[in-house]
């Protein structure tokens, strides 16, 4: 009997032909295993049929625990016999189904790890040790199928001991494509600020010496160079942000483990898991107080991110300093995307940085690292890059056409939608350069020829004047397909009705800015939609943005707007001058744009959240995005309601004026946690009981929170808290983040209604 086994899923880049191969022999079976450029795995076994049931059942239930089996068809044909063994064919260039799927970059595993610091190890101490369970994946990958010579590994022939072990079926690294060692693979170099090779028997332990004696470094990793630097150590993070242009905006740390991790920051069950998982995304984790690394690394926020090291260079720089914890933090100048060739990182970075540890490994595709943290016991993605893209995103039900969204204008991703999966890019970051653009259409380009895809259909954000916009325009009249602008709030419940399969649903919507479709600034939404239709039932108050987008840099603008009737505005707006670039003068301009009307209106969340945090001397400037609202945060936590105001609702419009009123009426009668706590459970309990009231009007039973403010952890948990115990169906964004980096799975849903 003769069965043929096609298998789809993440099948490719997982040590999965190696355990075909092994299940084969044990069953006492013949015939092949081989990649296909669709990235299918092709099997084809002869021997008794229950024998091939067996492995068939062995497939399915202990395949690698990186593998994930979308699908496995079977044929059984009667046949003589014609294999006389069973062996790994090269792979085919067949290629009959799209949806190919390619696997993220995994972190270095416990067995490399141990051979890593094994004084009898040929690959002791070598920076670039993989096997078939670890090591870069979508960073290294050129074409499919997953072969070496379709990953920028093929520059680096094997010697004949890692031949060996490619060519044994019993060894780890069997058919493992990143196989190398220090007679064959990459090599690491250090380099000066002018890109000058440093002579060095170790080039790992001479930077490792240099991170301790506060130098800065920009090594190169598997997605990406990283500028690095002593997390103890003021000097070098003061002297990174004015070099970087960064004045507060919080770093990453990479902790050499747990237990130095635990010194500075606090690690529930939850964190741990995930920080140890394969992914070893940066965490966001609670500060221990006292906080013993530099004030410097996270200024004014009660929070940290943290990732442990995930390669062997990283394991290996912990290994020969005495420092626990080093700010590592993607290297990149302002909203440009991060630096990947070595002659690039040495021009755009020189000045910069001290030294440079690059290696000789081309890198197909730059990755920053991933982020999230957690609500309650939930973890919430903010960024997903590296270690989950382009594993796709698993639909609830299959889309009958193919879509693309290319996401909003800032922390863009684009995704493609194929059947049941979303297969989002990795992490984009803001399109507002030609770099960044350039970015995101080699990203798009790259993932279409990987997966195997061509849109029927191109979404887009609502404002005419994004980049994205322009790209899809460009996109949709070349491919001749059409092009479909979604709004940008019923995008983001675009992204709850994909990812919980619903077709209708009630969506509050916070965040910064989306232009509505009446042309106003929105940003505080509740929708409700019904498959590709919305309805805006009710909003935040419409407040002014004295100076238009000068109001979201500087919140003092916002809170002057929204209490421009209060008698004592004037005397406040003095008391600030200071905090404004042009004092006094800029008070008068604003008075003068107040008193004739020379403003535009928005309901936008993020504002109410800024203005708030300017009344309580927080924030008056946002140095980067959401500043004002995340140090807003930070000042709630162990905060109470001390003012329980009751939500001014009048639908459609949910009040916000005597809530900031009553903030700034009792600045000195409680602490700033207190007011701040105060402020956001009113904002969350408007919102929750407005939507409950639109749900139970429309007899809607799924209630959602999306939007950059669904990632405070006081206002999405009240928010969920309040809804559940009326008796919805609350959803939240899971596999995707709830702000702008998960629209563009909205976009591509909302665009396969036709």
């Amino acid at each position: 009997m003769r069965a043929t086994i096609l298998i789809s899923g993440t099948v490719q880049g997982v040590g999965f032909r190696p355990f075909v191969y092994r299940t084969a022999k044990q069953y006492g079976l013949t015939g092949f295993v081989r990649n296909r450029a669709d990235a299918i795995v092709e099997i084809q076994v002869e021997g008794d049929k229950s024998r091939i049931d067996d492995f068939v059942e062995c497939l399915k239930n202990t395949h690698p625990p990186l593998a994930k089996l979308d699908s496995l068809h079977v044929e059984y044909v009667e046949s003589a016999d014609q294999f006389l063994d069973f062996t790994i064919l090269s792979s085919s260039v067949e290629r009959t189904k799209s949806g190919s799927v390619i696997p993220p970059d995994i972190a270095i595993c416990d067995d490399c790890l141990q051979e890593l610091r094994s004084a009898d190890n040929r690959r002791r101490q070598y920076f670039f040790i993989t096997c078939t369970n670890c090591g870069p994946r979508f960073t290294t990958i050129t074409a499919v199928p997953y072969d070496r010579p379709n990953t920028t590994m093929r520059q680096f022939p094997m010697c004949s001991d890692c031949h060996l072990e490619y060519t044994n079926p019993v060894d780890r690294r069997f058919h493992a494509q990143t196989i190398a060692c220090q007679t064959c693979g990459p090599r690491v170099r250090l380099l000066d600020d002018h890109g000058k090779a440093i002579e060095s028997a170790d080039a790992i332990l001479l930077a490792s010496k240099l991170l301790a004696e506060g130098r800065i470094l920009a090594i190169k990793g598997n997605g990406g160079f990283h500028l690095s630097a002593s997390a103890i150590n003021d000097e070098p993070i003061q002297r990174l942000r004015r070099n970087k242009e960064r004045r507060r905006k919080p770093f990453a740390v990479m902790a050499r483990d747990l237990t130095a991790t635990s010194v500075f920051a606090e690690i529930n069950e939850h964190e741990q898991e995930i920080l140890q998982s394969y992914i070893r995304p940066i965490v966001l984790l609670r500060k221990r107080n006292p906080f013993s690394l530099s004030t410097q690394i996270s200024p004014e926020l009660d929070t940290v991110g943290v990732m442990l090291p995930y390669s062997g260079l990283h394991c290996l720089i912990f290994d020969n300093t005495s420092l626990s914890t080093l700010v590592m933090t993607s290297a990149n100048a302002p909203s440009q995307p991060i630096v990947t060739d070595n002659d690039d990182a040495v021009n755009k970075l020189a000045g910069t940085v001290d030294y440079f540890l690059v290696h000789d490994r081309d890198i197909a595709q730059r990755a920053d690292d991933s982020v999230l943290r957690f609500l309650d016991q939930t973890p919430v993605l903010i960024r997903r890059s590296r270690g989950y893209a382009p594993a796709p995103v698993s639909l609830p039900k299959p889309i009958r056409i193919r879509t693309i969204g290319l996401g909003a204008e800032l922390n863009v991703t684009s995704c493609m939608i194929l059947a049941n999966h979303a297969f989002l890019t990795q992490h984009i970051g803001d399109a507002e350069t030609i770099e960044t653009s350039r970015f995101l259409e080699d990203a798009i380009e790259h993932l279409s020829r990987l997966i195997g895809f061509t849109p029927d259909v191109v979404a887009c954000d609502l404002h005419p004047k994004f980049t994205t916009t322009k790209i899809a325009s460009v996109l949709s009249e070349r491919l001749g397909v059409p092009l479909r602008r979604i709004q940008h709030h019923h995008a983001h419940v675009g992204s709850l009705m994909a990812e919980h399969g619903v077709n209708e649903i009630v969506g509050i919507v916070c965040d910064g800015f989306g232009l509505g479709t009446d042309g106003t600034a929105w940003g505080g939404e509740i929708l409700c939609c019904h498959e590709k239709e919305f309805t805006r039932s009710a909003h935040l108050e419409q407040q002014p943005m004295v100076g238009g987008d000068l109001a979201t840099r500087f919140p003092v603008r916002m809170a002057a707007g929204i209490l421009r009737k209060e008698p004592t505005i004037v005397r406040w707006l003095e008391a600030h001058a200071s905090q404004l670039p042009h004092g006094r003068d800029e008070i008068q301009t604003i008075l003068h744009q107040l008193e004739n009307g020379e403003y535009i209106w928005t309901s936008s969340c993020g504002r109410v959240l800024d203005a708030v945090a300017a009344i309580l001397g927080l924030s008056f400037e946002r140095s980067y995005e959401g500043e004002p609202a995340m140090r807003l945060e930070a000042t709630a936590y162990g905060g109470r309601d001390r003012l329980e105001l009751d939500p001014q609702l009048d639908l459609p419009t949910i009040g916000t004026t005597k809530l900031v009123q009553s903030i700034y009426d009792c600045i000195h009668r409680h602490s700033p946690a207190d007011l701040a706590y105060s402020a956001e459970s009113c904002l969350a309990h408007g919102l929750a009981n407005a939507a409950i009231r639109i749900a139970e009007e429309s007899g809607i039973k799924t209630i959602g929170f999306s939007g950059g403010v669904a990632l405070n952890e006081h206002i999405s948990v009240s928010i969920r808290k309040f809804i559940s115990r009326a008796g919805f169906n609350f959803v939240s964004n899971i596999s995707v983040p709830p702000g702008d980096g998960g629209i563009s799975l909205g976009q591509a849903y909302l665009a396969s209604f036709e």
